[in-house]
């Protein structure tokens, strides 16, 4: 069993926002239910594909950092995720979209510098396109972050 990066989006969005080890459990309980067994650095290794592809991105709220839908996510609730509210001990949560937009866009502009100066051309590309869901996702503006990879694209 692997969850896609969209069901991974699909289980935060279910709360409004996970912890890493909430959803490290979650993913663990959906795995249980599918009568199979997934072991933490597996879920871990799909925690950071989806990151990296800013289908989950972590926000720190001040309190924690929490793991929510980002970007590029279309959540999809995976097989069996339709039991997770009953069996985890989370309330609902509410994130502040324009603070987690701007450490999105803050993180977008880190990786855009890195992925430049190490002339990564493909990832350049898909942080390009991560300027443009962004922007739509969240009250940020990504122009500058998009002029310097356009640039150099």
């Amino acid at each position: 069993m692997r969850l896609s990066e969209d069901e991974l989006a699909g289980v935060v969005d279910t709360f409004g926002g996970l912890t890493r080890a909430e959803l490290r459990r979650a993913v663990e309980e959906v795995a249980f239910r599918a009568g199979e067994d997934v072991d933490a650095e597996t879920v871990q290794g799909w925690v950071d594909d989806a990151t990296e592809a800013y289908h989950i991105v972590a926000y720190d709220d001040g309190e924690r950092t929490l793991y929510v839908a980002g970007p590029r996510a279309f959540p999809e609730e995976p097989p069996h995720g339709d039991d997770l509210p009953h069996i985890m001990d989370v309330e609902p949560r509410e994130v502040d979209r324009a603070a987690l937009g701007e450490q999105v866009r803050e993180r977008l502009a880190e990786e855009a510098t890195a992925a430049l100066a190490g002339a990564n051309e493909a990832r350049a590309h898909e942080l390009l396109d991560v300027t443009y869901d962004l922007e739509a996702w969240a009250p940020v503006d990504c122009t500058a972050v998009r002029s310097r990879l356009d640039a150099r694209l």
